[in-house]
């Protein structure tokens, strides 16, 4: 009974809750409705919202884009405006072009038809013309007895004669008022005729010798199965010759600096006495040491003798290197430092830029110093050379130019050919040999005698003079003072010679006159 109580009680317990849960459930099913209901009509009235800015907005963007291509709009209309007046303008101007062509044109007609009558005229006079010729020419043939032919070759050779004697008195006129003139054209004189005197000089000395106190030491010169000689020219890069030659040995290279440092060398183990391949190396680099030194020193002193402040110090080694290096026996170095003397004071007579005077003269044979090591002229190595390190585009010229390899570009640069010359050809400055001496003079009087009218030439004073007996029955005084002139002409064209030559013509009277 009690159980069953319990179980109804726990029955009637469920079916109270259930109650109370279920009006409960729809007391907050009808609270999410009326939330629900709210958030719609609020999401309705923001829509509204929402539409009426998005219309308002996309009003304002219509009127911003109706103004914009309506500004736009005027912008072209301005353009289409603008460019109509052009139209209208460049119209007119082709009107006015054609208005003027039309006008040209009928004055062109107009002179073609003149044109066109005295064309007329013209062929109407030449054949009067040629007639009344012709009827003068029989006039004066049967005047004179002779026909036309004979006429003009009696006419021609007067003319010639007359044509040789003008030409003898004008060139003998125009010598005369060279020579009076020569101080108005000093300057054009010195800086342009006297470059002719410049020739090319390349003959090198490629030996030195070297005194022995005894034959005896040469055999410590070779040394055990000649290792000290071989030891010698590998590390010196010279050739040592040890011939039969008494008590003296020869050093041959083409490199001056190196036969100049081997030739101390070889002294210094002669005085020394200790010769081996060590010591050969340690005196030679020794040696090369002291050589680099002495070098640039004597390049220093020339700067410093010339007032050159700032040249490069690779240009300096490379100038003091021609302290050794000689042209038939006149020395580099110190014919730089004379070329660079008279230079500036040429170019201070003429008024002209003196330091670039200066440096072109003295850098002007750089390239000797190392033309055995490249390949060109030594004025094209030295110009290189002076690019590579600054120097002036002008200095550049002067060197590149000094024997009219290029072009000058400057008076400065003609000025360093002129001392170039001037300092190879003075007296005593350089040695001719023998053979090259005989060739120099029989060219001269091989160019003599090819001229018509000469009997005998003679060149004379080391050929700086050359006679030329005249045929006096082929030439007369004036023709003796063409062919002295001719002579002179030739010389200079076919010839590189130092200084100037004196030709001289004997005949009944005696013509002279100088190729510069």
């Amino acid at each position: 009974m009690e159980y069953l109580l319990a179980v109804v009680g726990l029955l009637i317990g469920l079916i109270v809750g259930f109650v109370i849960h279920k009006r409960m459930t729809d007391k907050e099913i009808g609270g999410i409705e009326q939330l629900a209901l709210r958030i719609r009509e609020e999401a309705q009235k923001d829509a509204a919202t929402i539409r009426k800015e998005a219309a308002i907005e996309a009003k304002e963007q219509l009127l911003r884009d109706k103004s914009k291509l309506e500004e736009e709009e005027k912008q072209r209309r301005a353009e289409l405006s603008a460019q109509e007046k052009k139209l209208d303008k460049r119209e007119t101007a082709l009107d006015e072009r054609a208005e003027q062509v039309d006008k040209i044109e009928k004055e062109t007609n107009e002179l073609a038809k003149r044109l066109e009558k005295k064309d007329k005229d013209l062929e109407k006079k030449d054949a009067e013309l040629t007639q009344l010729i012709a009827e003068e020419r029989v006039h004066l043939e049967r005047i004179s007895g002779l026909t036309s032919e004979q006429a003009k070759d009696l006419l021609l050779r007067s003319l010639e004669s007359d044509v040789k004697r003008d030409a003898a008195r004008i060139i003998k006129e125009i010598m005369d008022d060279a020579k009076a003139s020569a101080s108005r054209e000093a300057a054009k004189i010195i800086a342009y005729t006297m470059q002719r005197g410049c020739t090319e000089v390349v003959n090198e000395t490629t030996v030195s010798t070297v005194a022995l106190p005894s034959d005896e030491i040469k055999g410590r010169i070779i040394g055990r199965e000649g290792r000290n000689i071989r030891a010698f020219e590998t590390i010196t890069g010279v050739n040592l010759i040890i011939d039969d030659t008494p008590d003296t040995v020869v050093l041959s290279a083409f490199d001056p600096i190196r036969r100049e440092a081997a030739r101390q060398t070889l002294e210094k183990l002669i005085a020394d006495g200790r010769i081996h391949p060590g010591r050969i190396e340690e005196l030679y680099e020794k040696v090369m040491k002291d050589l680099e030194e002495d070098m640039r020193e004597a390049a220093e002193r020339v700067l410093f003798d010339l007032g050159i402040v700032d040249m490069n110090p690779e240009i300096i080694k490379v100038l003091g290197r021609l302290k050794f290096r000689y042209s038939f026996g006149q020395n580099q170095l110190y014919h730089a430092r004379e070329c660079a003397f008279m230079a500036s004071a040429i170019a201070e007579e003429l008024g002209l830029d003196i330091e670039i005077a200066k440096r072109g003269a003295l850098l002007h044979d750089l390239g000797k110093a190392v033309d055995f090591e490249r390949d060109g002229t030594h004025a094209s190595i030295g110009a290189d050379i002076c690019r590579k390190f600054g120097e002036r585009p002008e200095v550049v010229n002067a060197v590149a130019a000094h024997h009219e390899d290029v072009e000058f570009d400057t008076a400065e640069a003609v000025i360093v050919l002129v001392a170039d010359a001037i300092s190879a050809a003075r007296p005593g400055a350089r040695r001719e040999t023998i053979d090259n001496y005989v060739k120099r003079l029989e060219k001269l009087e091989g160019i003599v005698q090819s001229f018509t009218g000469v009997e005998k030439c003679f060149a004379i004073q080391a050929g700086r003079e050359v006679r030329v007996v005249a045929q006096p029955d082929e030439l007369d005084d004036q023709g003796a003072v063409k062919l002295a002139y001719d002579i002179s002409k030739k010389i200079e064209d076919e010839m590189d010679y130092p200084g100037h030559i004196k030709i001289t013509v004997v005949r009944e009277t005696r013509s002279v006159a100088y190729a510069r």
